[in-house]
């Protein structure tokens, strides 16, 4: 608390108490007279907000980070169709995520491409899963195909496709990874895959 003498004119001066922090007013009337000072004291206060950015969540995978195999299910076969498991596993040292349909291109004995045709397996389901894979984690995705029913323009002698023996996959977070398709195996109706969406194993 601190005390001022302040003058009004034409009166002697008389105490005058002011009260500091936050909003204060005092008023004081002199011995005998009837004049009255006010003084506002105003004090601001400042408060400093820190904020902390949510930490970002792991990248796409890249080519580089996947390993993994296109291999039957065993006891899936009928009516014409099989169905093959795609595994995936991070093979990095940091985690990374997969999501939707996977993308891939079937390819022969010697790398050439073959026709390869991805649809989603449930039309209008979401493609749109995350699966986060930490280091040594894996996710799966299944695909159901015919190996020997020809499809349309597909009444030649013999298989209907050229054999697929290896599946390369674009990967989410860029480049491709190469995965063997075991047993190798024809893909009728050039090469029509249904698959189901990317989910953790």
């Amino acid at each position: 608390m601190s005390k001022r003498r302040i003058a009004a004119p034409g009166r002697a001066a008389r105490p005058l108490i002011v009260l500091a922090g936050g909003l204060g007013v005092a008023a004081l009337a002199g011995c005998g007279g009837s004049g009255t000072a006010t003084v506002t004291v105003v004090r601001t206060v400042t408060r400093a907000v820190t904020t902390t950015a949510p930490a970002p969540g792991p990248a796409a995978c890249a080519g580089d980070a996947l390993a993994g195999a296109f291999a039957v299910v065993q006891g899936s076969a009928g009516a014409g169709q099989v169905s093959y498991r795609l595994r995936l596993t991070n093979d990095s040292g940091s985690a990374c995520f997969l999501s939707g349909l996977p993308e891939l291109t079937l390819l022969d004995a010697q790398g050439a491409e073959l026709p390869t045709h991805v649809t989603a397996a449930q039309p209008g389901q979401a493609t749109a899963v995350r699966v986060e894979l930490a280091p040594g984690e894996a996710a799966v995705a299944e695909a159901r195909f015919s190996p020997d029913v020809p499809g349309p323009n597909e009444g030649q002698p013999g298989q209907c496709e050229p054999t697929a023996a290896t599946a390369r996959l674009a990967a989410p977070g860029g480049g491709t990874v190469g995965v063997p398709v075991e047993p190798p195996t024809p893909v009728c109706s050039h090469g029509s895959l249904r698959f189901s969406v990317y989910t953790a194993a």
